[in-house]
């Protein structure tokens, strides 16, 4: 991906998984539940150190440590440890399987986590989807969606992204021509041109690819796709294009749109900040200060969080 890593959750030195799971099963037992424990303890182990102590809660005490925590805990404050004790991609799974499930699909969610996310992590995903739910990720993504988006989805799914090729100037102006040729130059859009390049370039060469653009066309890709698109494929292809440019900034906007208006999209705030913490979290919170020019601690702090929820949300955003 385009961006340095910047996680705000690192894990801790000196890790002692049974020692974890003993203070765990303590804030648990009995009359009342130990919040600030839970929040102290799982915000600051990294998701292999959770996955470890998840081990040695079954050893030590028979019990599966996340069905102790779901009947002890409620409500968001509730999602945030269940995601933070799941492997990351079986919590993307359980995500994309919710917004595919009943009626309508929540296209949003798609995007949010397979148009961002690098061929390995996509990769564990599909794996991890069939072994949850028996079916294969793409054929439930195939009844669930349509057209050109389920197309260009179908392809990331498919792991079609190659990053293993280094990044090739000369055929980064041809697919940027292509681009053009295919958009902005001719009446109506060949869709199916910005799918195959889109969904099969690596990361480093399609930021190539958008560079050549600039150079023939004399607008930017982002300009070109909100212009020649429209409906999903704009919304999936515009994440993309600005993942490339500067992931941390996208998700920065998706935060803000999940925090302002009427109503929190709590589950959008929960995904972005537990599956980007040991990513890109540090990054996403300068980029939101800098558009926003407020920090994303102040805003979830004055927000309609509240309680243990919010508490743990910025236990894992860390100091502002």
């Amino acid at each position: 991906m385009s961006h340095a890593r910047s996680p705000t959750v690192v894990g801790v030195q000196n890790f002692n998984a049974h020692e974890d799971a003993v203070a765990l099963r303590e804030a648990m037992k009995g009359f009342g539940t130990d919040e600030e424990t839970i929040i102290q303890i799982l915000t600051s182990r990294s998701n292999a150190q959770r996955q470890a102590i998840s081990q040695a809660f079954t050893h030590e005490f028979g019990r599966d440590i996340i069905e102790d925590l779901k009947s002890e805990l409620g409500g968001h404050f509730e999602d945030v440890i269940v995601a933070l004790m799941l492997p990351p991609e079986e919590y993307l799974c359980k995500e994309l399987h919710h917004c595919m499930e009943g009626m309508g699909t929540d296209e949003h969610t798609l995007i949010e986590i397979l148009c961002t996310r690098t061929k390995k992590e996509i990769a564990a995903i599909v794996e991890a989807y069939e072994r949850l739910y028996n079916r294969p990720l793409a054929e439930h993504m195939c009844s669930e969606t349509s057209g050109d988006f389920r197309r260009l989805l179908t392809l990331i799914v498919t792991g079609a992204r190659d990053e293993e090729a280094g990044v090739d100037a000369g055929r980064a102006q041809e697919a940027a021509q292509a681009l053009y040729d295919a958009g902005e130059a001719k009446w109506g859009t060949d869709e199916e041109v910005f799918n195959k390049i889109l969904a099969h370039e690596s990361f480093a060469q399609l930021r190539q690819i958008f560079e050549e653009y600039k150079n023939i066309s004399g607008r930017t890709i982002e300009q070109a796709i909100k212009s020649e698109l429209d409906g999903e494929l704009k919304e999936a292809m515009s994440a993309i294009v600005e993942c490339v440019e500067n992931a941390p900034a996208w998700f920065a906007q998706r935060l803000r749109k999940a925090i302002e208006g009427l109503g929190t999209e709590d589950k959008t705030l929960v995904r972005i900040i537990v599956a980007r913490a040991e990513i890109d979290l540090g990054g996403i919170k300068e980029e939101y200060e800098r558009i926003y020019d407020k920090t994303l601690n102040s805003d979830i702090e004055q927000g309609e969080t509240s309680g243990d929820y919010k508490r743990a949300l910025v236990a894992i955003l860390g100091p502002a």
